[in-house]
């Protein structure tokens, strides 16, 4: 591989954080029989190469093979940023023409086509991110039609599952995003009071955000926040609106602190005024049954240990929750904070290694109010789980 070349965001790792990922690809392409991936979730581009700009509305990708640096493949008044961001050569750039951007008689993947038959890839085992927000049906089926003779493998998620354990100078990011998100966190609740309109408090939010702590400055989140109020928090994924807040409501907050992409979600609630029984029922039981999730989130343990820990004390308290319990974060781009790997629920086999990072996200919405307490969680070498954050675990009421 020729030198790395470290600029803007790239020299927040180190070159061995980076060789560490390609090789830890290759092995699982090599796992695959895939000879070419070509990746298009810009979380995952970003992960092998420190890519980062907004360019993921058009198609855009790396093409990683077994040997040499991958190669960025994108827009071509793209390439400055991939310049800008990116630890790659600039022979490691191979952009396409306007031509190509939303068209109706020319498709990207054409282009794409033809630059892997030019490097020798025209009958070889291809691997695509086939269930993936960004590599569109169209995509798939230009690429099949350009290269009859390759074979196109589905390699969704093969990236993802390489990233699900965390190395140090990651975790570091993420710990520099916990401390953003305890800031947003706190100041929502500081700021909260009956009268004040939504979109405001959110303004709010999102300047504590931005601005970040100290010398750590916030990026811009892959989710929007969501914060409900009343009985609209029954639903999980409202954001907000120009109503105002309300005595006699709760509003939960599920944000995220991001540092140089890197997410740290966090959720808390508020309660104006004084909450009803069956609302402090619940945060009874969804603290315990938190408290008990971290305590078996151990290494060697099963995902589905988190889950079940969860589901005992809500099962006694009379509630019932279908829905999976936490994901694995780090590095993301919009639409999503998750990695889309592994899945806290009862039917999740994974085994829990030193490193991998969770939102373990065990939310109730009921038919007129909703509550989250969340936390975002490290699995540690030996003992229970490491919770990114440091706030109270409760329900916060403000008379």
């Amino acid at each position: 591989m020729k030198e790395m070349v470290m600029t803007r965001n790239a020299t927040a790792f180190s070159e061995t954080e980076y060789l560490r990922r390609l090789n830890k690809t290759r092995a699982a392409m090599s796992e695959q029989g895939i000879d070419v991936l070509f990746v298009e979730d810009p979380s995952n581009m970003a992960w092998l190469t420190g890519y980062d700009g907004w360019s993921f509305y058009v198609h855009q990708g790396v093409i990683l093979t077994h040997e040499g640096e991958p190669l960025w493949w994108g827009r071509n008044m793209d390439a400055n940023g991939a310049r800008r961001t990116a630890w790659l050569s600039n022979d490691s750039l191979r952009p396409y023409g306007d031509e190509y951007v939303q068209s109706t008689t020319h498709h990207p993947m054409q282009h794409l086509a033809a630059l892997l038959a030019e490097l020798g890839y025209e009958t070889a085992r291809i691997g695509v991110e086939m269930e993936n927000y960004y590599f569109s049906a169209k995509a798939y089926t230009t690429l099949v039609e350009c290269l009859p003779k390759a074979q196109i493998v589905d390699a969704t998620a093969l990236v993802n599952w390489q990233r699900a354990v965390k190395s140090d100078e990651e975790l570091g990011f993420m710990r520099r995003a916990a401390r953003i998100a305890e800031k947003m966190i706190d100041g929502a609740i500081e700021r909260a009071e009956p009268g004040l309109r939504k979109n405001e408090l959110v303004a709010e939010i999102y300047g504590d955000a931005l601005r970040g702590v100290g010398d750590d400055w916030g990026d811009y989140p892959a989710i929007v926040p969501m914060c409900p109020s009343g009985a609209d928090a029954s639903a999980p994924h409202l954001t907000w609106d120009g109503n105002t807040l309300k005595t006699g409501e709760c509003t939960f907050f599920e944000l995220a602190g991001v540092y140089r992409r890197y997410h740290t979600p966090f959720c808390r609630t508020i309660f104006l005024g004084t909450p009803p029984d069956d609302m402090k029922r619940a945060e009874a039981a969804l603290v315990e049954g938190l408290e008990a999730g971290l305590e078996v989130a151990r290494a060697g343990n099963r995902a589905r240990d988190i889950a079940n820990a969860l589901a005992g004390p809500l099962e006694r308290a009379g509630i019932e929750r279908g829905a999976r319990c936490g994901y694995p974060i780090g590095l993301s781009y919009p639409p999503d904070w998750g990695e889309r790997t592994i899945s806290l629920r009862a039917a999740d086999e994974t085994v829990l290694e030193p490193g991998m990072t969770f939102h373990f996200m065990p939310g109730i919405w009921a038919p007129t109010w909703g509550l989250e307490i969340t936390e975002s969680i490290l699995i540690r070498e030996s003992g229970p789980a490491e919770a990114f954050c440091d706030r109270p675990r409760q329900m916060f009421v403000k008379p």
